[in-house]
């Protein structure tokens, strides 16, 4: 039976499998044996789809994530940021969808989900009133910057590959770095091995760390 659940479950499979460009309407009819008519009943146009796709999964992410029982407001930061880091290293395409949602749709359930969770753990963290919104906002937009690296890149790439392998990737980074001067680049030198092995969930929270380090100081 169509549902709009089985619906979001199939455009879901469609945006993990091929990313945006993949879930259109014709390939969500043939997948469901169904006419666009009843999908466009049930959800709406191909924008709510996506909007409703990421609701889905950011919802099911913090849900599945709730913070361990006494824990302080720095481990439940910790707790939905790496919630966020694994949806989006699971779901490529989200990280655009998400970022839209919070630009576009600011009273939107994810957006304020997002926000609600983490400051009520930055009022809990001991920051000044004042500085709420904008210790919130810091360590919402650190999220989303640090996993946007991990998204699916759509359209004009100008050149650039969306679904190069990562050890690929940093072999040619790391290689890149050691052909540089010694005498000019010397960070770049001391650095290119941490930067060829790094793990990037322990980089993101060493990011999360440093923002609550700095947040514990206001």
């Amino acid at each position: 039976m169509l549902s709009r659940d089985r619906i979001l479950a199939t455009a879901i499979e469609l945006l993990d499998g091929g990313g945006e460009s993949a879930l259109t309407v014709r390939a969500l009819t043939e997948r469901l044996s169904t006419g666009a008519g009843a999908i466009a009943y049930h959800v709406g146009k191909r924008d709510d789809l996506l909007d409703a796709a990421t609701q889905t999964v950011v919802t099911a992410a913090l849900a599945a994530a709730p913070a361990p029982a006494a824990s302080t407001p720095t481990e439940e930061i910790r707790v939905a940021a790496l919630a966020l880091f694994d949806a989006i290293t699971a779901h490529p395409w989200l990280a655009t969808r998400l970022t839209l949602q919070i630009i576009r749709n600011p009273a939107g359930v994810v957006t304020v989900g997002i926000f609600e969770r983490i400051g009520r753990q930055v009022q809990a963290l001991g920051v000044p009133q004042e500085r709420w919104f904008d210790a919130a906002s810091t360590l919402v937009h650190y999220i989303l910057g640090a996993v946007s690296q991990k998204a699916r890149i759509e359209g004009d790439t100008s050149g650039i590959d969306g679904d190069v392998d990562r050890e690929e990737h940093l072999d040619a980074a790391s290689a890149g770095w050691q052909q540089l001067s010694p005498e000019a680049y010397p960070f770049l030198h001391a650095v290119v091995g941490q930067m060829r092995d790094h793990d990037d969930r322990e980089q993101f929270l060493t990011g999360i760390a440093v923002i609550l380090d700095g947040l514990a100081r206001l």
